[in-house]
């Protein structure tokens, strides 16, 4: 995932671009970029890694050496970004959060009309880049990002920034989001409504799906209509989004408040107290609590003053180990009672399995986990939400291989790259899916026995869409239902 900001101003935008980028963070941990333009200077650009360090730590010190009215930054897990051009459309940096599933043929063709590629990040060809020499097959801007959304399969938002303004063009199923701000003298565009309130800048515009806007310090240009049809990630708010966010019109922590009021509302199970896995199951927790009539109390604390993000070390046992140093329990909060935790999703299991015991270990009577969203049950193609390399690395096609055969080993732990993958059938897959068909009910009963959980319930999708306030169609729920494949 990645986030990004730009903004053009009638004055110095440096400071804007720099802490209105810096509020993207959450979405990226390994690069961070941010460019200029100054029609005396031209285009500054700098790249830096952010994999032991913070974005502000890397750019605080040659904020100085950016000069200029208008620019914009990137924080992202992949690509080094952004990336420059010269060309018949005239100058511009690019930036992209994106995921190009058949980037290998794309690179073929281009390669075959004589195009070339300058760019890698990790020894990997530079998406970013990639979507830079589609556009410049274009004969105007428009043309040009419209030849990405004709080419690529999976998802791809991007801000351009050129010597005349900023262009942003938003994914054409509208599956990661642009967001238009506005201030006396200065208009900005992020992923994250988070960057707008310190900044000064009012919420005026949710960039439709395909739609392509152009920002100029005095207003905004539509220079492409958005589509109809639009398939945002729900994931936004049950996972990305920082919580004082909104896409579409609807606020991360409100969303999630009312998941977890809702199955508050309808949970029997008898509990002492109800609180969140820190940070994004917070919000849901609450709600929880409410529904529940339960006190809140935090169990579970999260200590940030020196611990990365737990996804930010490449090693997956690396990860765990973050992740398990960052989360300390409350022992005074835990002994002797029947405790429920709220969590945003379950994708391996083994961090939980973790928790779990040691949650048990210091006095928790009962341990019961409440999930914002329904199982994963297949892997993300188009903003690559779970990362996975196989989809038997996720908990529940490896419970649903082992229900289907009939083992009885906990593959769970097994090496995703080693365990025998059985074919399971869509259909089947399907059944899995279908919220308290008796396939759903044996695969999360199966979950919560491989955890050590005493209970295990997940949200269901029809939560989900009544929460987030769209209709069922405009919203992407593929690792849940698979409902979104066609529109690869």
């Amino acid at each position: 995932m990645a986030g990004f900001f730009g903004t053009v101003s009638n004055q110095s935008c440096i400071t804007d671009v720099f802490y209105g980028t810096d509020y993207n963070s959450h979405l990226g941990t390994r690069r961070g970029g941010m460019v200029t333009f100054d029609p005396e200077l031209g285009f500054k650009r700098s790249i830096h890694s952010l994999e032991n360090t913070y974005f502000r730590t890397k750019f605080e010190s040659e904020l100085e050496s950016f000069k200029g009215n208008q620019g914009m930054g990137i924080i992202s897990d992949t690509d080094a970004q952004p990336q420059l051009f010269n060309s018949h459309l005239g100058r511009f940096a690019i930036i992209t959060v994106a995921k190009i599933n058949n980037i290998e043929e794309i690179t073929a063709r281009l390669l075959a009309e004589g195009q070339h590629l300058t760019e890698f990040s990790s020894g990997r060809i530079n998406p970013t880049e990639l979507m830079g020499l589609l556009i410049i097959k274009g004969k105007t801007f428009v043309e040009g990002i419209e030849n990405v959304y004709n080419t690529i399969k999976g998802s791809c938002s991007m801000m351009l920034l050129t010597e005349d303004g900023i262009i942003c063009a938003r994914d054409f199923w509208g599956r990661t989001p642009i967001v238009i701000g506005k201030r006396d003298g200065a208009m900005a565009a992020t992923s994250e409504t988070t960057a707008f309130p310190n900044l000064g800048f009012d919420i005026c515009h949710f960039v439709g799906p395909g739609e392509i806007v152009k920002l100029k310090n005095d207003g905004m240009e539509v220079l492409r209509q958005p589509e109809k049809n639009m398939q945002v990630c729900s994931f936004l708010w049950i996972y990305y989004g920082f919580p004082t966010s909104i896409y579409e019109g609807k606020n991360v922590e409100e969303m999630r408040y009312i998941t977890g009021y809702k199955m508050g509302e309808e949970d029997d199970t008898e509990v002492d107290n109800a609180g969140g896995i820190p940070d994004s199951g917070l919000g849901m927790a609450t709600g929880y609590a409410a529904g529940h009539k339960v006190p809140y109390q935090r169990c579970i604390s999260k200590y940030t003053p020196t611990w990365p993000r737990s996804f930010m070390p490449s090693n997956q046992n690396l990860r765990n180990l973050v992740a398990k140093m960052k989360l300390i329990p409350n022992q005074a909060m835990l002994k002797g009672k029947r405790c429920l935790f709220c969590d945003d999703s379950i994708v391996r299991g083994t961090q939980l399995r973790e928790n779990t015991e040691i949650l048990k270990e210091l006095g928790a009577k009962e341990v019961h986990m409440r999930i914002a969203c329904p199982p994963l049950i297949w892997g993300c193609p188009f903003i690559n939400f779970s990362a996975s390399k196989s989809e038997l690395e996720l908990i529940t096609r490896r419970v649903i291989q082992d229900l289907e055969t009939g083992s009885k080993k906990a593959t769970m732990l097994a090496d995703a790259h080693t365990a025998e993958n059985i074919e399971v059938s869509e259909e089947r897959l399907k059944q899995y899916a279908k919220t308290d068909s008796p396939e759903y009910k044996a695969m999360v009963a199966e979950i919560a026995k491989r955890l050590n959980l005493d209970s295990l319930k997940f949200t269901k999708i029809e939560t989900i869409i009544e929460a987030i306030g769209l209709p069922k169609e405009m919203v992407c729920t593929h690792c849940f239902d698979c409902s979104s494949k066609h529109t690869l």
